[in-house]
């Protein structure tokens, strides 16, 4: 059974840390926070991951912060555990296409989103993407509403509620 009221507060907890800059690390320490899994070093791992890794673009860093997390509750212990590997794989393939449904249901995006690629997110979301490590297009990304609650807050909470409703089931 969901503990409805941790999920919310893990959603909460991610929505209102990304004001702080860095998604990954806003739904990983919601979710380390929540679940009392990982340690500092997991935190500081996630640092380069927002933005779609290093702020390129790539894979949405909200995302990549809820991986992190199921790798610490579910991933391998050992390299030559290949089956707990390819159990793990599954589950994150699970949370991504629940992301990617739930990212499109609160959004109200018109088509389904194909991807995980923040910034394919950014141009459904914000009518374009915007490359965030120039402080020009960073400018417009927050005039646009980036660090805002209908913006990447949200997109880290719908991220950090997907994953803990994922990690609850596996308990």
């Amino acid at each position: 059974m969901v503990d409805e009221n941790l999920v919310k507060e893990i959603r909460r907890k991610a929505h209102g840390y990304d004001q702080y800059s860095g998604c990954s690390q806003s739904v990983l320490l919601a979710l380390q926070e929540g679940f009392g899994i990982g340690d500092e070093e997991s935190f500081k791992a996630a640092t380069v991951l927002s933005g779609g890794v290093a702020r390129r673009g790539e894979t949405c860093g909200a995302l990549l912060g809820a991986l992190m997390a199921l790798g610490m509750v579910a991933g391998r212990d050992r390299i030559e555990n290949t089956e707990q590997y390819v159990r793990a794989v599954k589950i994150a393939d699970e949370i991504c296409d629940e992301f990617q449904r739930k990212l499109g249901e609160e959004f109200g995006f018109s088509e389904p989103l194909e991807s995980t690629l923040c910034r394919e997110i950014q141009t459904r979301i914000y009518g374009r993407s915007f490359d965030i490590r120039d402080p020009a297009e960073r400018e417009a990304f927050l005039a646009a509403g980036g660090h805002s609650d209908e913006g990447c807050y949200k997109v880290c909470g719908i991220a950090a509620e997907v994953a803990a409703r994922r990690l609850l089931e596996l308990k």
